[in-house]
């Protein structure tokens, strides 16, 4: 089998790529005092500037508004309370924002600022909106710096992470590349701060539950995440067919990085691209439910060749109605596919394991012959 040559693969990405998503973490453009290094976020607005000289239409998702608030209300720990952390966001938000339109404007390139909550992604017509406002700043040459909404966001409605949040911009862009500026450079085969030992995996070309198993703990005391919660996006956004960098933001050097993976690490795409409404399916929506299939059923779908039947289905969970999402799982209970139902939980339980001519007796009405047809219905890679 011939070697894979990365340099070879980021010189074709760097020749097409139109679409950038950057993501710069707190660590990155927060000091530990809670204010802000200008020196990096310097660096990091002049090279997004000269990507989008070269005619890339660039998104940047950039965490930093709770930490920059702490510093505001003087506050040493990341606050646990959700009223505290809604003020620190609220707070430190604007000062964001204040920091990046004055150095973005010293290079000639106007910005625009997006929050977003999880449920702009996971509700379709809110998503398309997201879509459609962003393609519209994108025509008037405007960098749009995303953030989430922690001023109004609560558990139930949030994102969960800024990684999951870059993640979700670049399914619904379908963007070329996702770029993870961290504190991390790269992903290592050990902690290299606990192993000097340790080295850095230049490229990834499959998440693997091997690779799973690098990931790390949580972060500082002024972010969330670590790399557990990355490889988590990394994996959702490369199953959909985008390609994704992680290293060091502290270095920078975002052209450098489609010269070679010299420092960071690749991770490669599926080479199956999902388009605009599978993505969502897949990784952005919510499901309301699940079903479970007999290994037939289970067969049938990941030979492609199928849609979902009452027949192979042995149980559900959930309460959902006509048209929600469900998670779509194997006997043991692994989910292997999210779809849209045709029927409502006690439609399916009616019909469970009966065939599709038999459903007007029990149902005592017409509806379709699939409980999920194949074109509301995605696999995930196995």
């Amino acid at each position: 089998m011939e070697a894979f040559n990365s340099e070879h693969f980021l010189r074709q990405l760097a020749q097409s790529m139109h679409i950038l998503v950057v993501k710069a973490g707190t660590r990155i453009l927060v000091k530990d005092d809670g204010t802000v290094n200008h020196r990096r976020m310097n660096n990091l607005v002049k090279e997004l500037c000269q990507l989008k000289q070269e005619g890339r239409s660039i998104v940047l998702v950039s965490s930093g508004a709770v930490g920059l608030g702490m510093g505001v209300m003087g506050l040493k720990r990341r606050p646990t309370a959700l009223a505290v952390k809604q003020a620190s966001a609220a707070t430190g938000q604007i000062k964001l924002m204040e920091y990046y339109s004055g150095k973005f404007r010293r290079h000639g390139q106007q910005v625009a600022q997006v929050l977003l909550s999880g449920e702009d992604f996971r509700e379709r017509t809110r998503y398309n909106n997201i879509k459609r406002t962003i393609e519209e700043l994108f025509k008037h040459n405007i960098i749009p710096i995303i953030n989430e909404n922690d001023t109004i966001c609560t558990e139930e409605i949030k994102v969960g992470d800024n990684d999951k949040l870059c993640a979700d911009v670049a399914h619904f862009l379908e963007a070329d590349l996702l770029i993870l500026l961290s504190d991390a450079r790269g992903l290592y085969t050990k902690n290299p701060a606990q192993y000097p030992d340790a080295q850095r995996i230049p490229v990834v070309h499959k998440i693997t539950p091997k690779i799973e198993s690098l990931g790390g703990g949580a972060g500082s005391l002024s972010s969330v995440g670590g790399m557990r919660a990355k490889l988590k996006a990394i994996k959702q956004a490369t199953e959909a067919g985008t390609p994704v960098m992680l290293t060091d933001g502290k270095r920078l050097g975002l052209s450098g990085l489609l010269a070679g993976p010299h420092y960071g690490t690749l991770f490669l795409p599926a080479a199956h691209r999902l388009k605009g409404r599978k993505r969502w399916l897949a990784f952005v929506s919510k499901a309301r439910g699940k079903l479970f299939l007999d290994e037939g059923g289970t067969k049938a779908l990941a030979a492609g060749r199928s849609s979902v039947l009452a027949a192979g289905i042995t149980k559900i969970q959930g309460c959902f109605a006509n048209k929600d999402l469900v998670d779509i799982a194997n006997k043991q209970g692994k989910v292997i596919g999210r779809g849209r139902v045709s029927y409502s939980h006690d439609e399916i339980q009616k019909v469970i394991g009966k065939k599709s001519k038999d459903f007007y007796k029990v149902l005592k009405r017409k509806g379709p012959e699939e409980i999920i047809h194949r074109d509301n219905l995605v696999i995930y890679q196995q």
